[in-house]
């Protein structure tokens, strides 16, 4: 028989929602949430409730957003709260020491990639920018040196050539899901096993930016293809049609190996755009001009016409 824990539970975003919800529907007690503090979102940048706390105060559980894990209010609460494990889950800041050690049996983190490879901030993003074709969830103890701790447990997933970043997110959220329950279990029997990372194999996924959105055609089509895919849903990436900026939302590598300048319109009445690369052909197929909505290729050369021989990504 399972003891059951004490747990609290230290996450963000929609990414850490399953992984909430199986602990809430578990053998074990949620103690107590830890989120960050609500801010401006989505295009109007309305201060809104993240994902997390939303979830949180619907099953009715203690809510708590610090400004930073440093202050002494933190440790207060926590032991207040008398955790036996703290699960973490995409919070979005490192935890301090003092905070590892406060559980019984310290912290684990449900991390979206097969550790050691893309440890960091957006593993999601740059395994699918790197055109990799597997990734997973890592339930890993949680210390000091960020995402080097022990792996718990590890599940594979593949990445199909046209999913992008939400697409794997999400299907990644109810994997982690899944196994976190087994992991917490075994801590709980005593009967987890920790294997230590290949440092040999270790990589980083650094933080997203704007400016990494800018697409270069003189790179591979393939290459490109992927970048548009791994900055979906944020921040996308991006050309310029006369001057003005155009996002690229989704893309299509073409199959041939015709050549023309990087950049240059060499269809536009097939209901996408093809644009010559560094190597291959892409088509556009959905996009959005500057304030404007997203919308099919085909609805925005409907009303806007553009000549074969135009080149994107020009100032």
């Amino acid at each position: 028989m399972v003891t059951s824990l004490r747990l609290v539970f230290l996450g963000t975003p929609a990414f850490a929602v399953p992984s909430l919800e199986s602990l809430v529907t578990s053998s074990h007690t949620l103690v107590g949430v830890v989120t960050q503090p609500d801010r401006p979102r989505g295009r109007g940048q309305r201060v809104r409730d993240a994902e997390v706390k939303t979830a949180a105060i619907r099953h009715g559980l203690p809510v708590f957003q610090p400004d930073t894990l440093r202050s002494p209010e933190v440790e207060s609460r926590l032991r207040a709260w008398a955790p036996d494990l703290g699960i973490v889950a995409a919070y979005g800041k490192l935890i301090p020491d003092a905070l590892l050690k406060l559980p019984r049996l310290g912290m684990i983190n449900v991390h979206a990639s097969l550790l050691p490879r893309h440890r960091g901030a957006a593993p999601i993003h740059r395994a699918v920018m790197a055109g990799d074709s597997r990734t997973g969830v890592t339930i890993m103890r949680v210390m000091r040196e960020l995402d080097a701790g022990e792996i718990l447990a590890r599940i594979e997933r593949a990445i199909a050539p046209h999913e992008t970043a939400l697409d794997v997110e999400r299907a990644l959220a109810v994997l982690g899901s899944d196994i976190l329950l087994t992991v917490i279990d075994h801590l709980a029997a005593g009967t987890a096993r920790e294997v230590p990372q290949d440092a040999a194999h270790v990589s980083y996924a650094r933080r997203i930016t704007r400016d990494e959105g800018r697409i270069d055609w003189s790179r591979p089509a393939r290459t490109i293809h992927d970048q548009v895919r791994g900055l979906h849903p944020w921040p996308h990436a991006f050309t310029t049609l006369a001057g003005r900026r155009l996002i690229v939302r989704r893309t299509r590598v073409i199959p041939d190996d015709a050549q023309g300048r990087p950049g240059t319109v060499t269809s536009a009445h097939k209901g996408y755009l093809e644009v010559a690369t560094g190597a291959g052909t892409i088509a556009v197929e959905e996009l959005q001009p500057e304030g404007r909505r997203p919308m099919p290729a085909r609805d925005f050369l409907a009303g806007h016409p553009v000549s074969v021989g135009t080149t994107l990504g020009l100032p």
